[in-house]
């Protein structure tokens, strides 16, 4: 139980004294000239004791106010009761979590859950678009973890589309002598002719000539069938691209900070895929249409169109939609996880209502909680979706590197060694792009600006990791005078107090971003937090300090901040450099 937890079970326990038996809760306060917090449930509590509010606001600060916890208890308005904290409870609650930080987060229920993000297609390039669902599916994963669930981590590749059918087609247009390709080949091993970088082009150019010719289209359309349905020698070749390609994925995704448990992909439903057609049949969910495998999945409370959920093509083909349903009963046969997270971009939302829809009328999932967490977009500054000077769609390796370069520029040359440099502007940089994107809330589109984002001064990752830098640097120094701290003795002004406040709210901020499943109000958070830290770190001479239990108080502060500051640092998948 955290002390904020504490401080309001203590407060519902001395409302039941006076018979008010309903759970009350406290609130950050809108008028801090009146206190630090409100208790605002006087309204609700008349209306079921049939009691003005006012007398039963009154009745509770009466009661309260003599509780050693509180100061500066009133009443205002109609029954609005405001709350001030002692300083024996603030100092008791820092000297609770200055040795373990976790004492300070509400641990949940542990639950199971599988969360899907990345989503890298296999053959493609990472670009700027695959920044998002690395980075906030991250986040929700490490946040998970942070209040004591257990995750699994799903890369889940697009490696079963039209991609497929391209690249190989046009790999056998550019080798066509190629072992696989013979009519005779029984599966012997080959070395695969391309690179990596190869790659990157092979699919751009197959793309093209496909939009350009129909026969072409149709003839990557054929191979993806193939594949799909394990030819040999296709099939043979899509796995090694698939291996060659994944290396490459992998390099940038643990540049991210991004790190997943499965690396599974679209064709490793497909062995359940005949099974849960099965499933489907009997209980008569499918149906033909126009030679399609199709499902409905409206509702008879749908406000709006909701088509049938296509799970094979006339053709024989499979959809998305069919390897994510297969995916989940899948994930359900294997792990029986209590929840299955999604992190896309909100254009995909109509594809999950209908997947989930599909799931839950056939009873592929009964008690497990499928959610969808889409997000907004990165834009440019005119407002539309970030692409490269020439107007391309941005590789996700050039937007580190363009804003690397920025942060590289700034790094201090009295500070950080000319062989660090590189590696510390690689840091920073991540931290910029990774704050600049969970600081909106999910949803919102957020426009991109690599000179703002790696400012160190302002709400910025950069700004945060110079910060708690700083403070690391005062406790190793306190460490080398041989001074001693271990407690946390007085509060000595307005700001410490502020601090502390800050510190206390910890746990509601944890559990909103949870609960919305966003990570904007921790970035908020930890922007407030050091922000306050700083004032207070510029108010003090906190090393000469001569009063050695002002002295002890202020270091043991700033550890906690620091302690906080690198656990939420952590959460949102930042890492800190030693020096910048």
């Amino acid at each position: 139980m955290t002390k904020f937890q504490e401080l309001e079970n203590l407060l519902n326990n001395l409302c039941k004294n006076i018979g008010y038996d309903d759970k009350v809760t406290l609130s950050l306060t809108n008028r801090p000239d009146l206190g630090e917090y409100q208790i605002n449930d006087a309204m609700k509590l008349a209306k079921i004791y049939h009691k003005s509010p006012l007398i039963i606001a009154n009745e509770i600060k009466d009661e309260i106010k003599e509780n050693s916890y509180f100061e500066n208890v009133n009443v205002a308005g109609s029954g609005f009761i405001n709350i001030s904290l002692s300083n024996q409870f603030l100092i008791e609650f820092l000297n609770e979590i200055k040795d373990n930080i976790l004492k300070n987060v509400n641990m949940q229920e542990k639950k199971k859950i599988v969360i899907d993000y990345g989503g890298a297609n296999v053959a493609k390039s990472l670009h700027v678009g695959h920044l998002r669902s690395a980075n906030i599916g991250e986040a929700l994963n490490r946040l998970a973890k942070l209040v004591g669930h257990e995750t699994i981590a799903d890369v889940h590749l697009g490696d079963s589309g039209l991609q497929a059918g391209i690249v190989v087609m046009e790999i056998e247009n550019m080798f066509p002598d190629l072992i696989c390709f013979k009519k005779d080949y029984n599966g012997e091993d080959f070395k695969l002719p391309i690179t990596k970088e190869d790659l990157k082009v092979i699919y751009p150019t197959g793309s093209i000539k496909t939009k350009e010719n129909e026969n072409l289209l149709e003839k990557a359309r054929q191979i993806t069938y193939q594949i799909q349905n394990n030819h040999i020698g296709y099939s043979k070749l899509w796995d090694k691209i698939t291996e060659l390609s994944i290396k490459d994925i992998k390099e940038t995704y643990e540049k991210l900070n991004t790190n997943f448990d499965l690396w599974e992909g679209e064709r490793d439903s497909f062995k359940y895929i005949p099974e849960m057609f099965d499933f489907l049949n009997k209980k008569n969910l499918l149906y033909i249409s126009e030679g399609a495998k199709v499902m409905d999945v409206k509702e008879e409370t749908d406000d709006k169109e909701i088509p049938p959920i296509i799970l094979q093509k006339s053709d024989g083909a499979y959809l998305y939609a069919t390897t994510d349903l297969a995916t989940i009963y899948g994930r359900i046969k294997r792990f029986n996880p209590d929840e299955i997270w999604y992190t896309t971009d909100l254009r995909q939302e109509l594809h999950f209502e209908q997947v989930f829809r599909a799931a839950k009328k056939s009873q592929i999932v009964t008690e497990t909680k499928l959610g969808f967490y889409g997000f907004g977009t990165i834009n440019g500054k005119d407002g539309k979706p970030f692409k490269t000077r020439n107007g391309g769609v941005m590789s996700l390796e050039e937007l580190i590197d363009l804003i690397t370069e920025e942060c590289y520029k700034r790094i201090n040359d009295n500070i950080v060694e000319e062989e660090n440099k590189k590696e510390t502007a690689e840091i920073i940089a991540l931290a910029a792009l990774k704050y600049a994107d969970l600081l909106p809330y999910r949803e919102t589109d957020y426009i991109f600006d690599q000179t703002k984002f790696s400012d160190l001064e302002g709400k910025t990752g950069p700004y945060l990791l110079y910060s708690t830098i700083r403070i690391k640097s005062l406790l190793n120094k306190a460490k080398e005078k041989n001074i001693n701290f271990n407690k946390f003795n007085i509060i000595n002004s307005k700001t410490e107090k502020e601090l502390l406040i800050t510190l206390l709210n910890m746990p509601t901020v944890i559990d909103r971003a949870y609960d919305t499943k966003s990570l904007n109000e921790i970035a908020e958070y930890i922007y407030k937090l050091t922000s306050i830290y700083n004032k207070f770190y510029s108010e003090n001479k906190i090393l000469t300090e001569e009063n050695n239990d002002l002295r002890e108080s202020w270091l043991t502060l700033s550890k906690v901040v620091y302690n906080t500051n690198m656990i939420l640092l952590n959460t949102m998948g930042i890492n800190c450099p030693e020096k910048m």
